[in-house]
């Protein structure tokens, strides 16, 4: 009996969807809140056959600990407006992680720089 073959892109799609959801949530219902409004969401990872989802998130502000925490605090009511809207048979577990990726490249480009 052939292998079945799974669909590889559904993580993908999964996460995509979380990821849509969660910014028009942060759009939306945080749009007076000064720390969360600064908060952009740049990718989106699914996990744990579809249970978990790792959020990367990008922060005008400077101050990216606050940011965080204050992620934390809300997460469990993002999940639940987000249970509202996601046609699963299960809401995902979602966690909030700084992306510090333009900080890194501006590093490697500051010591490409100095080799000069």
């Amino acid at each position: 009996m052939p292998k079945k073959i799974s669909d590889s892109n559904r993580n993908d799609r999964v996460a995509a969807k979380v990821q849509t959801i969660v910014a028009e949530i942060l759009r939306d219902k945080y749009a007076d809140d000064p720390v969360l409004s600064g908060v952009s969401l740049v990718g989106a990872v699914a996990h744990g056959g579809l249970q978990f989802v790792r959020l990367y998130f990008y922060c005008r502000t400077d101050d990216i600990d606050v940011a965080q925490r204050r992620l934390d605090i809300e997460t469990k009511t993002i999940r639940f407006l987000m249970g509202q809207q996601i046609d699963q048979k299960y809401v995902p577990q979602i966690k909030f992680t700084y992306d510090d990726t333009l900080e890194r490249a501006a590093k490697i480009d500051e010591l490409l720089n100095n080799l000069k």
